[in-house]
């Protein structure tokens, strides 16, 4: 993982299927679970999906709150 992943989980979006649009942080853990058993895509996509997988199920999203706060303070 670099730091910037961090990031960009609070940026890109699901560019496909049921949560077409829904920025990456905000999927639901169900969604990313599914992608876990069934696998994740090719490149950054799935990279960042697995990544937000393994902190979703870890508990760990609160990890994100002080970047959402920046990302809010920048617009």
């Amino acid at each position: 993982m670099k730091p910037e992943d961090l990031e960009r989980l609070l940026t890109l979006e699901m560019p496909f299927g049921k949560h077409k649009g829904v920025v990456i942080a905000d999927l639901p853990g169900s969604y990313l679970t599914w992608f876990a058993r069934e696998g994740f895509p090719a490149g950054e996509l799935g990279r960042l999906l697995a990544l937000m997988h393994e902190i979703d199920h870890n508990g760990l999203s609160e990890l994100l709150a002080p970047l959402r706060a920046a990302a809010r303070a920048r617009r």
